[in-house]
């Protein structure tokens, strides 16, 4: 069994930072590719950044220059570094990621989510 578990959201100012972590445990091979979704109150779900097993990466437009997705394949983590923050970057972040168990088999997974607030 796999599980993703976010962590890191919280209360933070306008131009403050926070990172967000995303763990991956259980019969784990490796993360293939890992993303980080938002999404706010009456909203529909929005990608934010993506990372490929060897580090390529992409990001939305609201993302671009500010956040910086990364990730440690020995840890079987992907982490969100969000700087500059934005009221508008107010969410619930999720951890969504392509998983190689043991089994041999890909599957995608959801972490629970991790709610960000940017407010002063």
């Amino acid at each position: 069994q796999v599980q993703l578990v976010e962590s890191g959201g919280g209360l933070v100012q306008p131009g403050g930072s926070l990172t967000l972590s995303c763990a991956a445990s259980g019969s784990i091979s490796s993360i293939a590719i890992a993303d980080w979704y938002r999404q706010a109150p009456g909203k529909q779900r929005e990608l934010v950044a993506r990372i490929t097993y060897g580090g390529s990466t992409n990001y939305a437009d609201s993302a671009k220059g500010r956040f910086t997705i990364s990730r440690d394949n020995a840890k079987n983590t992907v982490y969100l570094q969000m700087n500059s923050l934005k009221p508008e970057d107010t969410a619930v972040y999720y951890c969504n990621a392509d998983i190689w168990s043991t089994d041999s088999r890909l599957r995608a997974y959801w972490g629970q989510g991790t709610q960000v607030t940017v407010s002063s």
